[in-house]
């Protein structure tokens, strides 16, 4: 391959990084502000997309390219990982968390099961010796 094409492809494979971890770190503060109330309601990923300055089929190629995975999958294992976290650093009722981070809290358990196995009720009281730190 000639210098021209190989910097063509370093600079597309460095871009598609990019953005990819531009992505993943939206996300997070996406999920920092709906737990802390700044931000009423998940985004779609449309919005999320919108909000990167680039399409959503981009934003979903690139993603999907770059990890294997559609971008919604790391958006899914963001909010169980936060449901995880708020599980085992809070007192707060599954019902309430599920409700932070805007879920329905029947669909939110079954969400839970299909990415971890268990209820949050049953992973929450995998935890030994379990003291509150917080509450809503």
């Amino acid at each position: 391959m000639n210098d021209h094409v190989m910097n063509k492809k370093q600079t597309t494979i460095k871009r598609s990084e990019e953005i990819t971890g531009r992505y993943l770190q939206f996300l997070d503060q996406h999920l920092d502000d709906v737990v802390s109330g700044q931000a009423a309601e998940m985004m779609q990923l449309a919005e999320i997309a919108a909000q990167l300055f680039i399409s959503h089929q981009h934003l979903t190629d690139t993603v999907q390219k770059t990890t294997g995975h559609h971008p919604c999958y790391f958006y899914d294992l963001k909010i169980i990982d936060r449901a995880r976290q708020m599980l085992w650093e809070t007192e707060w009722p599954v019902a309430d968390i599920a409700l932070k981070l805007t879920y329905d809290p029947s669909n939110f358990s079954k969400f839970f099961r299909k990415f971890t196995g268990t209820t949050p009720g049953a992973y929450r009281a995998q935890q030994p010796d379990k003291k509150p730190k917080s509450s809503p």
